[in-house]
């Protein structure tokens, strides 16, 4: 029995160690400093961050600043510099309580840097980390700021992060469907990183006009496409853990219905329910959570429906949780689609939706987006900083 503990024991601590050796060995662009503040130095700097903008457990914009760094503003997208603000919430300019340093808001009345704002900039640097999915709208922050770089002469440093859900599955956007929770023409999970991201927005035009962006890429040592990435903080107030990353994708659809897909509980996007499907056994009750959502669906409200938090997320984008919800409002469609409209900017077209009233199986619907879905993944071989998945 002793010499069974002591070999569970060692399987465990080498299970432990090689984990902790694969992540040790990831160097996001932020940590890699001396490939970077040369650039800085005797510059007026901007910095596009959030919470995650971090080197170790220090906020990139006081690593700067201890470097004598001239941080001269700091733009906020959504959620806030710290990640304080409500999912959706407007983030007003201000200055930052620990620094004094103005914040101007890129997720209220401005979405995209205004040319008085970048008047007295020389250099933005953008350091956020994204979770792989197109209406994750922080590389729809990426596309203005890359936008009123070019259009004012102004270089764009990105300080890359891993993708964390890293697939290319899902419609692609249609061009009419184009929204801030879709503004680029590509799949739900679009298999790539923000540098990748960034990249592929000047080479394919897609500023418009002409336009092209100075940018400056700082790659992650370490790491390639189908790593697995565990975030070291969580990247947005509702998304609190990794089971919620994998389950975004797929799950942040419901927003154009009438189901709840767990906001005001300690598990966003790990359960979803309503209040009539009571045939259901798992329950949950939303209520207001300041710093993630103080109205959601549904508050104060028992919902009814299934529990996600200890299942196998799907390998990709999946259509089975809204098809398997949607089989309980197959009479009542209208009670289910409560907002098709943003549904279908979710999903960036509107044929998922009309699928779904005809009837038809996630393959059948699946099968309509292929050759847009294939089309994409050539064009972004192009653009990859990193070695691709080996399937």
């Amino acid at each position: 029995m002793k010499y069974r503990l002591l070999f569970l024991f060692f399987i465990c601590w080498s299970v432990s160690t090689a984990l902790t050796s694969l992540y040790a060995q990831v160097r996001t662009g932020a940590e890699q400093t001396g490939l970077y503040l040369h650039l800085l130095r005797g510059k007026h700097v901007s910095l596009v961050v959030n919470q995650t903008s971090l080197i170790g457990k220090t906020h990139l914009l006081d690593s700067l600043l201890s470097q004598n760094i001239q941080v001269t503003s700091i733009f906020a997208p959504e959620h806030g510099i710290r990640g304080e603000a409500d999912a959706g919430a407007i983030v007003k300019d201000g200055k930052d309580a620990r620094s004094g340093i103005p914040v101007l808001s890129l997720y209220g009345k401005d979405k995209k840097p205004r040319n008085d704002q970048l008047k007295d900039t020389d250099i933005i640097v953008f350091d956020i980390q994204d979770v792989g999915a197109r209406f994750f709208t922080y590389i729809s922050t990426l596309y203005y700021v890359m936008q009123a770089c070019a259009e004012n002469g102004k270089e764009l440093i990105v300080l890359d992060r891993p993708n964390p859900c890293d697939y290319v599955d899902g419609p692609v956007l249609q061009p009419k469907f184009k929204s801030f929770v879709g503004m680029l023409p590509i799949p739900v999970l679009h298999g790539c990183t923000v540098g990748e991201i960034a990249q592929m927005i000047n080479g394919e035009g897609w500023l418009g006009n002409g336009l092209h962006c100075r940018l400056r890429i700082i790659p992650v040592a370490g790491w390639h496409h189908g790593q697995p990435y565990s975030l070291p903080v969580k990247p947005s107030p509702n998304l609190p853990n990794d089971q919620a990353v994998a389950l975004y994708a797929s799950l942040c659809p419901f927003e154009g219905t009438s189901v709840s897909i767990g906001r005001g509980t300690p598990f966003p996007f790990q359960v979803i329910g309503n209040p009539t499907l009571k045939t259901c056994t798992f329950r949950f009750m939303p209520r207001p959570l300041k710093g993630s959502d103080m109205n959601p669906l549904h508050k104060n409200t028992y919902c009814y429906g299934s529990d996600l938090r200890h299942t196998e997320a799907p390998e990709g984008f999946s259509l089975k949780y809204i098809l398997e919800i949607y089989q309980l409002y197959r009479n009542n469609p209208k009670g289910f689609f409560t907002r098709p409209h943003w549904f279908d900017l979710l999903m960036g077209t509107d044929s998922v939706r009309m699928d779904i009233l005809k009837g038809k199986s996630e393959a059948e619907i699946r099968t309509a987006w292929q050759p847009a879905l294939q089309q994409y993944k050539t064009m972004r071989k192009n653009y990859l900083l990193y070695h691709d998945y080996t399937n």
